[in-house]
């Protein structure tokens, strides 16, 4: 696989008048994690049903795994993995059929297939469950068992569509872990997800998509940093301590009945040494100092105009 993993350029796709993808431009470097963020309606699925080859596009050009996704979509499919929104399991069938299923129909051997199984069943932990019908699985567990079924192929990439989507947080923490230990391995995924949290915790990039077209893009600390208003917050013991700050830090904005002073910063190492330096110099004491930056919510809202905690409830 070259450095690249997936790349798109102009890509387009719209419905008779309706645009819903509007030139994006995607770089997505091969064993990382790339997450696109988006209101409802953004675009985030359509991309993804474009770049693994279950929807055409209208316009530009799109290669996964080096492979053109429009003239080589079978090499495509033979290199990509896909978990959707909802775990695509047969709940009639045990955890261990689920996954024969999977091995039977990419034409694994006999020994291959046997051993290909107690691996992702061990892996996913689903060893003692594994001869239960997946309807008895709690939410987490068949979400487990929906990608172990899609790890049977060892996928160089893997194309997850919200994937913690609700599960309690403890499952959503177990897919991190399994996403990370993808990722050591060497997998690349692309990831949509509503909650910002877990773009912030897994994704080496970030893109936001925004009525078709991507309207930022880069790490969750530069997306962070692009976004006005972190400050750092100083809670002192006395308001003659507070009045003498407000002296001394133009631009503060104190807070006198709980004794807390906002001082607009970037939150860097310098501006935090400045700042100390400055508070000492005056003999003023802190009693709590704390560093508040923009966090992604911000950065969505900023970007959309949406929330992404109403986004994640309508969702």
């Amino acid at each position: 696989m070259t450095s690249a993993a997936i790349t798109a350029s102009g890509l387009k796709k719209a419905y008779k008048d309706k645009v819903v993808l509007d030139g994006i431009d995607l770089d997505v470097r091969a064993g990382s994690v790339y997450s696109l963020l988006g209101p409802n309606g953004a675009g985030k699925t359509t991309t993804v049903n474009v770049l693994t080859t279950l929807l055409s596009f209208d316009a530009g050009t799109a290669r996964v795994a080096g492979y053109d996704v429009a003239t080589e979509t079978k090499k495509v499919r033979s290199s990509i993995g896909v978990t959707g929104q909802f775990a695509s399991v047969d709940e009639l069938l045990s955890g261990r059929e689920n996954l024969q299923l999977m091995v039977d129909l990419h034409h694994l051997t006999g020994k291959e297939g046997r051993t290909t199984i107690d691996h992702l069943l061990s892996r996913f932990d689903l060893t003692e469950a594994a001869e239960k019908r997946a309807a008895t699985y709690s939410g987490g567990m068949r979400r487990k068992l929906d990608l172990a079924m899609t790890l049977v192929s060892r996928p160089r990439i893997i194309f997850l569509d919200e994937p913690t989507t609700g599960l309690d947080p403890r499952s959503r923490r177990t897919m991190w872990n399994i996403v990370r230990e993808l990722v050591a391995d060497g997998t690349t995924i692309f990831l949509t997800t509503q909650y910002l949290e877990e773009a912030d915790q897994l994704a080496d990039r970030i893109a936001v998509l925004d009525q078709g077209r991507l309207v930022a893009e880069g790490t969750p600390e530069q997306l962070k940093r692009q976004i006005p208003g972190g400050h750092v917050q100083l809670r002192f013991a006395s308001a003659s301590q507070l009045d003498a700050a407000v002296r001394v830090l133009p631009g503060s904005a104190p807070d006198p009945e709980s004794l807390i002073l906002r001082v607009p910063s970037d939150g860097g190492v310098k501006s935090m040494r400045t700042l100390l330096d400055r508070l000492d110099e005056y003999a003023i004491d802190v009693e709590e100092f704390t560093v508040r930056m923009p966090d992604l919510d911000d950065v969505f809202l900023a970007l959309t105009g949406h929330s992404s905690k109403t986004e994640a409830i309508a969702s």
